[in-house]
């Protein structure tokens, strides 16, 4: 009995040698919390998000989803891990769902336009950000970002026609005042 109960101070006190010095909350992403009291399934997510581990971030979310019911945080936060693991069916239809429950909702708002650039839908992409722009003030640093580049990325589609002239393999010839023909390259 004494034997068992020095070696769980010892494997104690070794472990406690390992956990950094800081904040032992941000150490702990897991769920739980300095205190011994679970956290949240939400608040891991978005930990786990942070720290790169979108899968276990995902199963964290359905975690939360299962304590604290499916509103539009939820869903955009699980679309959101799809996204960041390049599931980007499945973020949209999730993000989409998140926006018909709340349609002003920021983040969902910015991570659907996220989606329709990857999609290279440049268009809907800049809408989404405007509207998330405009409702978050421009406070947010990668919503402004991603508007900017939706924005560059759209006014090059339009002045870039050349490009897509001369990739179709056709040509405008003009022949005389006011007539044109369109010559085939092939």
């Amino acid at each position: 009995m004494r034997e068992a109960v020095l070696l769980t101070l010892c494997s104690a006190l070794l472990l406690a040698g390992c956990v950094p010095a800081g904040d032992v909350s941000r150490n702990r992403p897991y769920g739980v919390d300095a205190n011994g009291d679970g956290v949240d399934g939400m608040t891991v997510g978005h930990r786990l998000m942070e720290a790169g581990e979108h899968e276990l971030a995902l199963k964290a979310y359905l975690r939360g989803a299962g304590e604290i019911g499916i509103n539009a945080d939820v869903l955009s936060s699980i679309g959101s891990a799809n996204l960041a693991l390049g599931r980007l069916g499945q973020a949209e239809k999730l993000l989409e769902r998140a926006l018909e429950l709340d349609p002003n909702f920021v983040p969902a708002l910015n991570n659907i336009g996220v989606v329709k650039m990857e999609q290279g839908d440049i268009g809907e992409a800049r809408v989404y950000f405007q509207k998330a722009f405009a409702l978050d003030s421009g406070e947010t640093d990668s919503i402004r970002e991603n508007l900017m580049l939706a924005i560059a990325q759209s006014e090059a589609s339009v002045y870039d026609t050349t490009q897509e002239q001369e990739s179709s393999g056709f040509r405008l010839v003009r022949q005389e005042k006011g007539k044109y023909v369109l010559l085939s390259d092939l």
